[in-house]
This record gives C-alpha cells, sequence and structure tokens, in this order.
C-alpha cells in the first residue's frame, strides 16, 4: 500500500473543525489588520503637513514669501500645529469612543458579516476622501475634522464584530495565547501602515491615505464573500463555553451550586431563547470585572494611543530624523507590542491571572517609560532596545484586555451560556479605553509644547492609575493561589 504524501498527511491530520477555526482566525486577522492599516497614515504624514522649511530646498521657480511655511499645508503651518493636530486626532476618536459604546448592540443584534463588511467598505471611503484632500487642494480644517469623525464612527464596527466572531469559534482553553497571538493584528497593522504611508509621505502625501482606504475597502468585500460567523452555521462542534455551565471550572458558592443542579436536573436544556436572547448595557455592566477592566483600560489605552499618533513626530523632533525615518522607526514600538501581546497571554494562561499579568507588566512600563524619555535617543541601539520594550510593557496589557479578558466576561459563567452578550462587553470595555484613547493624544497636543518631558509624565501618571484600578482583582487572584475559595468567605470569585 503506497503511502500518503507528507504534506497530504499533514492536511487529513487535521479535522474539518480545526480547518475552520484556522480559518476564521486568519481573515478575521487580516480585517482588523486593515483597520488599524487605515489608523495609522495621520501620525506618518503629521511631520510632513508642518515642516521646518529652511532645511527643504525648493523650486527656483516659486515665489517664496515666508520661508518659514512655505513648504508647510495650510491650515497646520501655523504656530498651533500642534493643537490643530490633537483636534484632528480626537475627531476621530471622540466620534469612536461614542460609537462604541452602541456598535456592541448593533453587533448583537445585525448579522456580523453585512455589519463588518460595511463598516470596512466606508473606512475605506473615508480614508480615500482625507486623501483626496491633497490633490483638491482642500486647506480647510473643519473638512479634515469631518472625515476624520466618520472615519471613528464606522470604524467601531470593527473590534466588537471580529472579537465576537472569534469568541463565537473558540472556548475558554488556551484563549490568552490564542488571542495573544491573533491580537498582533493590531501592531501589523500599524507597521504596515506606518510603512505604506513612509512610501508616499515625502512626495504626494495625498497617497498615504488612498492607498491603505483601497486596502480596508477590498478586504470588506473578501468579508463580505467568506466570513463564517458562528460553527453552527457550516455544522461545526461548538465550543466550550457554549455548553453546560457546569462544565466551567469556576467557583462558586454551595447555594448557587445549589440552583444550577436543580434547574440541569428539571430541564435537561434551557430554552433557546435563553440564550440567544441579547444582554442589555446595564445587564454587561453587572458582570463582575467588567468595570473594573473597562477603567483600567481606559488609561492603557491612553498610554498606547499617544504613541500611536505622536511617536513618529517625537522621533522627528528629537532625534532629528526625517518624517520617513521617523515612521519607520515608530513602527518598532508595534513590533515590540506584537512580542507583549503573546507573552502577556501565555502568561495569564499559565498563571490563570489576567489581573495580576496586566498588573505587573504596567508597573513594569513606567520606569521603563521614564527611561526611554532620558535616554531614548542615545544613539540607535539604545532607541531601538528602548522602543522594543516600551512597545511589549504598553501594549501587552492593553492587547489582553481587549482580547482574552474581553472574551472571558463575554463568556462568563453568570450569563449561563449566553454567547451573545460578547458584541456588548467587548463593546462596553473597548468604547471605555476609547475615552482614553482620545483623552491621551489630546492632552499630548495641549502639553507638547511645554516640553516633551511633560508628556512623559502625564503617560507615566496613567499607567500607574491603570495597576490601581486593577488592585481589587490581583488582591483576589493572589488569594485563590493562596488557596482561599469562594466558600471559604461565603462570595462568589471573578
Amino acid at each position: 500500500m503506497r503511502s500518503l504524501a507528507p504534506g497530504i498527511k499533514l492536511i487529513t491530520s487535521f479535522s474539518r473543525d480545526s480547518w475552520y477555526r484556522f480559518f476564521i482566525l486568519i481573515v478575521t486577522f487580516v480585517f482588523y489588520t486593515t483597520y488599524h492599516l487605515s489608523r495609522k497614515p495621520i501620525s506618518i504624514v503629521k511631520s510632513q503637513l508642518h515642516r521646518n522649511c529652511s532645511y527643504v530646498v525648493h523650486p527656483a521657480d516659486l515665489n517664496i514669501t515666508d520661508n518659514d511655511t512655505w513648504c508647510d499645508w495650510a491650515p497646520f503651518d501655523q504656530n498651533n500645529y500642534q493643537y490643530l493636530f490633537g483636534v484632528l486626532d480626537n475627531c476621530f476618536l471622540v466620534a469612536y469612543a461614542i460609537g462604541m459604546f452602541f456598535s456592541g448592540m448593533f453587533g448583537e443584534r445585525l448579522p456580523l458579516r453585512y455589519y463588518l463588511s460595511s463598516g470596512m467598505i466606508l473606512s475605506g471611503l473615508f480614508t480615500v476622501l482625507f486623501g483626496l484632500g491633497f490633490y483638491w487642494q482642500i486647506h480647510a480644517l473643519w473638512y479634515y475634522c469631518l472625515v476624520q469623525a466618520l472615519n471613528g464612527l464606522v470604524q467601531t464596527t470593527g473590534w466588537p464584530a471580529v472579537v465576537a466572531c472569534v469568541g463565537n469559534w473558540f472556548g475558554k482553553g488556551k484563549r490568552g495565547f490564542i488571542m495573544g497571538i491573533w491580537n498582533s493584528h493590531t501592531s501589523v497593522g500599524n507597521i504596515l501602515g506606518s510603512l505604506i504611508a513612509g512610501v508616499y509621505v515625502s512626495s504626494s502625501w495625498g497617497l498615504s491615505f488612498i492607498v491603505p482606504g483601497i486596502i480596508i475597502a477590498s478586504a470588506g468585500v473578501i468579508c463580505f464573500l467568506f466570513l463564517v460567523e458562528k460553527p453552527e452555521d457550516v455544522n461545526c462542534t461548538l465550543p466550550q463555553h457554549h455548553e453546560s455551565v457546569e462544565q466551567e471550572p469556576l467557583l462558586r458558592t454551595a447555594s448557587s451550586n445549589e440552583e444550577i443542579s436543580s434547574t440541569n436536573t428539571s430541564t435537561a436544556v434551557e430554552p433557546a431563547e435563553d440564550h440567544t436572547e441579547a444582554i442589555s448595557f446595564c445587564g454587561a455592566l453587572r458582570i463582575p470585572g467588567v468595570v473594573e477592566f473597562s477603567l483600567c483600560l481606559l488609561f492603557a489605552k491612553l498610554v498606547s494611543y499617544t504613541f500611536l499618533y505622536w511617536l513618529p513626530l517625537y522621533i522627528a523632533n528629537v532625534a532629528h530624523f526625517d518624517p520617513k525615518e521617523a515612521g519607520d522607526l515608530s513602527t518598532l514600538f508595534d513590533v515590540g507590542g506584537i512580542v507583549g501581546g503573546i507573552l502577556a497571554g501565555v502568561i495569564s494562561d499559565y498563571s490563570g491571572g489576567r489581573a495580576t499579568t496586566c498588573c505587573a507588566m504596567l508597573i513594569i512600563a513606567a520606569p521603563m517609560l521614564f527611561l526611554y524619555n532620558k535616554i531614548g535617543q542615545n544613539g540607535l541601539p539604545t532607541t531601538i532596545g528602548m522602543l522594543l520594550w516600551c512597545g511589549a510593557l504598553v501594549n501587552g496589557p492593553y492587547a489582553l484586555i481587549t482580547t482574552a479578558v474581553s472574551a472571558d466576561l463575554g463568556t462568563h459563567e453568570c450569563l449561563r451560556g449566553n454567547s451573545r452578550a460578547l458584541s456588548t462587553v467587548t463593546a462596553i470595555i473597548d468604547g471605555t479605553g476609547s475615552i482614553g484613547a482620545a483623552i491621551g493624544p489630546l492632552l499630548a497636543g495641549l502639553i507638547s509644547p511645554t516640553g516633551w518631558n511633560n508628556v512623559f509624565y502625564m503617560l507615566i501618571a496613567a499607567d500607574v492609575l491603570a495597576c490601581l484600578l486593577l488592585s481589587r482583582l490581583v488582591y483576589k487572584e493572589v488569594r485563590g493561589w493562596c488557596g482561599y475559595s469562594s466558600r471559604q468567605r461565603g462570595f462568589k470569585e471573578i
């Protein structure tokens, strides 16, 4: 009997369910990569919109009346350009934060495939419109603010939808590790967005937006054609969290155990509508841990998004790189973020302590941010090393909260198997974090004229507050490791 080729053996060794789960991970990874890919160009183009024109060689036939601002792009050619950049960032981020609180509820009530694909296509349209401002010679601030705000609203379709889709396909198992790898789409999107924008930033910055806009719109078409929302849609096996709550290895009080036991003996399977009814906003807030992790993410995302929007300009101003070099160098922060997200997932899976993992990384991140500001520009090797470390420690907790923690809370035992809460819980956590994402870049724009040192002090303070907000959850996790159970204290652990 002839043996099968090694490649065919490898392919057939995986079940049909495994192939579908792998496919869902890949396509959702690509989809959210394009979301971040289309957000990144604005941070690269900032240093092109306002430059030091005395270092730029101008054409001989150009009649220059003001040598200080001739190469800048109005209205960002004035001394208040940093404030205007902050306003531009906030038009996107405030709209994103507001829209996110409603997006999760829409995501639970609408087909994810339609919701996600329409969001990507519209986001591509608004990203292209921003870039067309270069070719249409638009110098009105309101135009760029309006396009950014509309883009922020439609981009809220992305995160709740992709997390809900992945949560539908994967159980609790090694969720931290799987989602730690999967969540690298954020950093991969930032890196690709920086590199693509950097190609065109010095010649035709409009293409820095148009090309990413076309990419995310194309991904929206692919989403419409190929996304599978739930395992049951293709007759695949349901993941662990869809089954009876008694199979979840979570601590319960004796009274709650009796209640669940009596429920399961009286009816073998609960009515389907109990499992499919969309949860209310207030009901999602009552899930243990949602409020603490949401507020923690507010400050963690404040730090992450300040780096996302201001790091290239900081590098250009402090280390005196040109816009393309500063953009390329800033991608190292996102490379560190990939490693940090995976590391946070692995550690939290092994230890069982999501909150403790986040808190430890945030504690280490605070002094690392201080060191980066003080010695981060002392030579290229030092800059590279500090950017990698800061990226890992800043983005690690952010990645863990928005993925594994959100999925855990969205399928918490108190929901009794109702996975439709996942989109709302994810939207609440990320929406609260997006408030911080809006505040951080705005504060950076207001504070940076007084010196970059003050910006970093603000970021360090945000890290410390994020740690404090997790202190109650960390305390409970540590007590659990020390052998204390909820039955001993008469309350229900998270």
